[in-house]
């Protein structure tokens, strides 16, 4: 599919709405996107570290969380080498935050109670925007590429060969927060197939991409929107077989989960949590024996503001807008 033709995509617009109640950030002459209590004088797009040190915190434990695309008791093993090495890193103890949703995962960063976290694709211009989320890394293969890619799936004998045949039947996404799981499949039938929700078919929603992986395998949704590197690692820990799948559709590569810090956490601390992601040597580890099943190996830098322009347009193409009060 051209990007252009993706950009013109016009779905019914969709806000997400978080409530809050926070006073906005005094001697701001920036706030750009971002929710009044955060400032962004430097035009990064993101909320700068407070410079009043008083607003600064220290905590002697910190919390960690992954965006829950599967079970996170999946990921709490995997994550294990790492967080101790984060332990060592920051002489503080490390606890893995077992979130349930993004809505969940954003809310603890925007209330305090998240300090380091993992956020899906869809979900960083959230949190970048209503909880102060500042991204600095995201996991790639060894040769430094990065990213995923957006599949609609059904099942052998489902009566489905091709994105048309959806028409009148239940459609699975994950949750509106999620670009592979509802943003970009959105946008793509839409701009593409001329489908849209309600109208051409039942949209109904899992939860998380392997509820929808599985409902398709087992044949109680005909089709679904999913990250194929959340499909490759359960291929790899045979909770799926391939001939249970067939896939309608791939679209470009996007980027991969956007690691990043509460905004407010004490300068030197963001450093040495930053230097723990870079330093942090795969081989043998845990994080190496999950993530290489979907071909990572390696921490790389990114930028919020060139790394994830292509979900911004995504959201723009589907008319979403972000309510923080």
């Amino acid at each position: 599919m051209k990007f252009g033709k993706f950009l013109l995509a016009s779905v019914a617009a969709a806000t997400i709405a978080f409530t809050f109640s926070s006073p906005a950030s005094a001697a701001c002459s920036n706030h750009g996107d971002l929710d009044k209590r955060y400032c962004d004088e430097d035009g990064d797009l993101i909320a700068d570290i407070p410079k009043d040190s008083s607003k600064w915190v220290d905590p002697d434990t910190l919390i960690f969380a992954y965006t829950p695309v599967e079970d996170p008791a999946v990921y709490k093993e995997a994550w294990s080498d790492f967080l101790a090495y984060l332990e060592e890193k920051t002489d503080k103890k490390v606890v893995f935050f077992p979130v349930q949703s993004n809505a969940a995962e954003i809310e603890a960063m925007r209330s305090g109670r998240l300090h380091i976290a993992g956020f899906n694709t869809g979900s960083n211009p959230l949190a970048v925007n209503c909880a102060g989320l500042r991204p600095f890394t995201m996991m790639a293969s060894k040769d430094g590429s990065f990213g995923y890619e957006m599949e609609i799936l059904t099942y052998p004998g489902s009566g489905i060969t091709k994105i048309e045949d959806i028409k009148g039947k239940k459609m699975a996404f994950t949750s509106p927060t999620s670009n592979s799981g509802f943003k970009a499949p959105s946008a793509i039938l839409k701009a593409d197939y001329n489908m849209v929700p309600e109208k051409d078919f039942e949209p109904v929603y899992s939860g998380k991409h392997d509820n929808s992986i599985l409902g398709v395998a087992n044949k109680d949704y005909p089709a679904a929107a999913i990250a194929n590197s959340v499909l490759a690692r359960m291929l790899k820990r045979d909770v799926v077989k391939p001939e249970q799948l067939v896939s309608l559709y791939k679209s470009q590569t996007f980027p991969t989960t956007g690691y990043g810090l509460a905004h407010n956490l004490h300068p030197d601390l963001q450093k040495k949590i930053i230097d723990a992601f870079m330093s942090f040597k795969w081989e043998g580890s845990s994080l190496e024996e999950e993530f290489s099943k979907s071909g990572e190996g390696q921490f790389v830098p990114i930028t919020y503001k060139g790394h994830w322009e292509v979900i911004r347009k995504i959201d723009a193409a589907n008319g979403v807008s972000y309510s923080c009060s």
